[in-house]
């Protein structure tokens, strides 16, 4: 965590170079906060060299199509550990707090990547549940228990009404106290746009009610709900069926806020497809992380990361996210997607 000053109350934002934020008014009062990230990263396809013959890894294998080796495997570790270590030092230095992640082959995987430097000097811990998903593909999420508790944790099952037949990502749910305050993260990764908007639609409901549980134990809960939503903030399944709104002012008690929402508006993307952006990579936050006069963590910024070693440079995908592997070819790259995050702060 980085220590911040305010002075409120707040009518316009400067970042300066120091890693403090400024904002003046007549009556300035001058107040320190603490900053704190918390991210969302699709790390596309983090497969080991090994077999697992429960799940479908053929292609990430040394023999497999993607000739997978352990060389390959070795470099896309360090690009990953490269990547998460860099999110939100341009306010709060040492990687993010919380980092939730999407398209891990296992436990193992995220064991390997929290030893792989500059990661490993960081003391990242994991929660991860294995999932039913047919690719082989769960969630997860790391934590700095230096500064996070963990108090508990859980995995939401999705199913399809009269499909029997159907295996996708679990949706994890994780309760600890990060600097001493209660918080809930809800890791996701909605199944793919090659499967029609109602499976989606029917993931929202899951985390709304994956939500709602946590707000019905925990009092003015503040939840954090992240994930590759495979759907934009205005679609219909993060709109409706979820329930995450865009405007602050249209914010009442117990709604969702999401400021992924004003990013899209301004043609920020997380990832691209045929030359035009997206925002899937959302994180959407709880309604008492908004209140300005509560004590403890609020809401303060969201962001894309999208340094420019994130980008493809040249050839059929320039300006694309650079990834691991483009037009079927190995390109030794980091991900199709650009990880979320965002800043909360809390007076000191």
């Amino acid at each position: 965590m980085k220590f911040i000053r305010l002075f409120r109350p707040a009518l316009k934002v400067l970042f300066a170079a120091v890693f403090f934020v400024s904002v003046f008014s007549v009556s300035a009062q001058e107040k320190t906060f603490k900053a704190s990230c918390i991210a969302f990263y699709n790390i596309e396809n983090l497969f080991d060299t090994i077999d697992d013959p429960n799940t479908n890894d053929a292609e990430f294998l040394p023999d497999g199509i993607n000739r997978w080796t352990a060389q390959r495997y070795q470099a896309k570790l360090s690009n990953m550990a490269k990547v998460i270590a860099g999110i939100g030092n341009e306010m709060v230095k040492g990687g993010p707090a919380i980092i939730g992640l999407s398209e891990i082959e296992n436990r193992g995987v995220l064991e390997d990547l929290i030893n792989t430097q500059p990661l490993k000097d960081l003391g990242y811990a994991i929660v991860h549940y294995d999932s039913p998903d047919k690719r082989g593909v769960d969630v997860g999420l790391l934590y700095k228990p230096s500064v996070f508790k963990m108090v508990n944790s859980s995995s939401g099952r999705l199913y399809m009404p009269g499909r029997t037949d159907f295996f996708s990502r679990d949706q994890l749910v994780v309760t600890g106290e990060l600097d001493g305050e209660l918080i809930s993260v809800i890791v996701n990764h909605w199944p793919s746009r090659r499967s029609g908007p109602e499976y989606r639609e029917e993931a929202a409901k899951l985390t709304r009610r994956l939500s709602d549980s946590v707000s019905g134990v925990h009092k003015n809960a503040k939840i954090f709900i992240m994930g590759d939503l495979n759907d934009d903030p205005t679609d219909r399944s993060v709109l409706k069926f979820l329930g995450a709104k865009g405007k602050k002012e249209e914010i009442a008690k117990g709604d969702l806020f999401n400021p992924m929402w004003q990013l899209h508006r301004d043609g920020i993307g997380s990832l691209a497809y045929r030359d035009a952006w997206n925002l899937f990579d959302q994180i959407i936050v709880s309604e008492p992380l908004l209140s300005e006069n509560g004590k403890g963590w609020r809401f303060y910024k969201a962001k894309i990361y999208n340094e420019k070693f994130l980008i493809q440079k040249d050839g059929p995908y320039a300006g694309y996210p650079f990834r691991t592997f483009a037009g079927g070819a190995y390109a030794g790259g980091y991900s199709d997607h650009f990880p979320a995050y965002v800043f909360i702060v809390k007076e000191k």
